[in-house]
Order: C-alpha cells, then structure tokens, then sequence
C-alpha cells in the first residue's frame, strides 16, 4: 500500500520527469507574414537536455509531426567539445506554427548540403560552399605573387551536390563542365562582399589571411574562423578574425569580424562589392543595409548577382570606379556581423535582377522577424 502511495504521487505531481526521459518536443513559431523555406533553426542543446537529460545523441530522430517523417539534423559545436545547439532544416508558412518530435530512433542517412575546407594544394585557398553556391578566400601563399587579390571569391554553381573537392582536383574549375565554374573577378577590392577599414576615402586592405580554423563542418552548418595578420590602416595597426558560416539553402554568408586595434574610437570599416566595366543593375538601400549588384552578362558563362546585407546603421553607400562600397562602423575588439553572398541565373532559382533584390530584401526581412522556438517535455 505504501508503494502504491508513492507511485501515484510520482505520476501525479513528476509526470514531466517520466515522460522528459523519452521524448521532447519543438515548438517553431513564424509570427511574420514571410513564408521561410529552406530555413536553417538553431535550438539550445541545454533546452534540449531539460526536456530529454538522458538523450542518446547515437540514437535518436526528429520527426515532423504533421508529417510523421523525419528531418535533417546536426549537431553545432563552434568549435568546443561539447555539442553547443541542435540544428534544424525546415519549410515554414506566414503566421503558422510547427512541431517536432525528439525521440529514440535510428536517423536516416541525410544529403551533406555544406562543406568547407583548407585548400593546401592551391596555394593555401579556403573554400567552402553550400547546395546553391561556393566561395573562397585567399591565403598567405597567394600574397605577392601575380595572381594575388584581397577580397572573397565566388564559385557558381547549379548542382545542389559538393563541388569544391572536384573541381580542385582537376583544376579546370574556370571552365564550365555542367556544375559551374570561377569565372568572377576579384582582383584588387572587396571581392564578393568582404570588409575592410575605410579611413579618409580609402580603403585599407588587410593582406590574405594566415592562419584558419574549422568550427562545425556540415551537413546544415558550416563554420570557421580566418585570422589576418596586422597591417597599417591610416596610421593603426589592425588586425581581423573573420568567423564565416554558411547554412544549408542559404545564397548569404553570415560573417562576424572582430576588429583589434590601438584605441578604443569607433573606426569606420566598408563592405565592398566588386563592378565590372560594363553596365550592370545596383541596388543602394542605405536605410535597410542593402547592397546589391547585378552584373552585366559575361558572355556563355551567364550573370552573377552578389548582394550585402548590414545590420548595423550604414552611414553611406558609394559607387565608385571598381566597387560599391556600403559604409559602417566597428568598435576595438567588438563583433561586427553582416551578411553577403551570391546567385547565378543558370542555376535557375534567380535569373534577373529584380528577383536577386527581392531575395535580398525578403533575407533582411528575415533577419527583423526571427522564428520563434520553444521546447518542452511530451
């Protein structure tokens, strides 16, 4: 009789500590009136663990439980031993909710939809793409050499499939063989949307970068740090570490740089977009932070959008003979976070300007009017 005291006890007043043990639910809200697809969700692993504390990360599911299938998942270290969030891929409708599952389970077998990786072979490059797009960025062995250039690369692509491992490995990613290719020209300026000190109407290049580190490296996220050495802007010595990720879907880098230098003033810094000679369509949004470019058709290889997005208050944005340039401010040692990347018609998603401004502005959107995520026991 006294068990059965103790057992009614249990089940009436703990009943979320039984059912904590096997299952946990997510709860993602979309309080805007933008639909998300393709949408990459981070939840806190230490939400998770107050719901589920004695979760098998080896052998458990997400399921979608309108659905009932599963859902691509992966684990966010950023760089520590411990696993630091729960990443999510999902579509979501305007003003609607949906609900996942946490329970045991073997996981499917889900396609790698990121990758990065150091580029020893080709002169220390650091490549990394996604299932829409590819990027690189240049290191110390490329520095004062003939083919040396400052800003970030973009490698377009119209495979959802990793490219990058290929295409190095028979070096004739300038030509076109039915995935895409390099064909956008970086030279000497910002490149595809990378930042810079800009003191005085210039711009104070950093050299390449010299020494990297990979964080989480797919198949949602992928994540990792470039620290430049440092170099004279107007008279300080600055130094950068750029921490880059790319999610899954996504035509835009996330890009957080940490500026280091001698004295605590706000120092002006600029993302920069390369322009070509020919005519191509701009997009300047000082209000909303919005960079975007069009390029004029080249040739058979099709036409590059690249486009920028900055969070914090752009002072001006300037056209000027070899880039567009969006102007900001940074503080000693604080994180500056931004957003930049590219599409290419022939993959077939965006194919004119007007649609890569939309993009751009449905991403800035996105931005204002995060989803909302709740996790609680079943």
């Amino acid at each position: 009789m006294k068990n059965l005291k103790y057992l009614y006890l249990l089940l009436t007043v703990f009943p979320s500590l039984l059912f904590a043990q096997s299952k946990a639910i997510i709860e993602i809200q979309n309080t805007s009136d933008l639909e998300r697809k393709e949408a990459v969700v981070s939840i806190e692993w230490k939400a998770i663990l107050s719901h589920f504390p004695k979760i098998d990360t080896t052998n458990f599911v997400v399921i979608n439980s309108a659905t009932k299938k599963q859902i691509p998942f992966q684990f966010e270290h950023k760089g520590k031993s411990g696993i630091q969030n729960l990443l999510l891929q999902l579509n979501i409708k305007a003003k609607s909710t949906v609900r996942f599952s946490i329970q045991k389970g073997k996981p499917e077998s889900f396609a790698v939809k990121t990758f990065a990786r150091y580029v020893p072979e080709r002169m220390d490059d650091f490549a990394w793409e996604n299932d829409k797009i590819a990027f690189r960025a240049y290191g110390k062995a490329l520095e004062k050499t003939r083919d040396d250039a400052y800003g970030l690369d973009v490698w377009v692509k119209r495979t959802d499939k990793m490219v990058i491992n290929e295409r190095y490995k028979t070096g004739e990613y300038h030509a076109d063989h039915g995935n895409g290719l390099d064909y956008y020209k970086v030279g000497f300026t910002l490149g595809a949307g990378s930042m810079a000190p800009y003191i005085k109407d210039s711009v104070y290049y950093s050299g390449n970068y010299h020494r990297w580190k990979l964080l989480d490296n797919g198949p949602l996220r992928s994540t990792f740090q470039l620290e430049y050495d440092a170099w004279d802007a107007a008279g300080t010595k600055v130094s950068c570490v750029k921490t880059i990720s790319l999610d899954a879907g996504s035509q835009l880098n996330r890009i957080e740089n940490v500026y280091t230098y001698s004295d605590n003033k706000a120092m002006p810094v600029a993302v920069g977009i390369s322009k070509r000679p020919e005519n191509g369509v701009l997009l300047l949004n000082e209000q909303k932070g919005i960079l975007g470019y069009w390029e004029p058709k080249h040739g058979d290889d099709g036409t590059t959008g690249v486009g920028s997005i900055l969070i914090t208050p752009v002072k001006n944005m300037l056209v000027e003979k070899e880039q567009l340039l969006a102007v900001t401010e940074t503080k000693n040692n604080e994180a500056i976070i931004y957003y930049t990347g590219a599409a290419w018609d022939k993959a077939g998603k965006i194919t004119n300007s007007a649609q890569w401004f939309d993009y751009l502005n449905h991403f800035s959107e996105e931005l204002k009017n995060p989803l909302v995520v709740n996790v609680k026991a079943l």
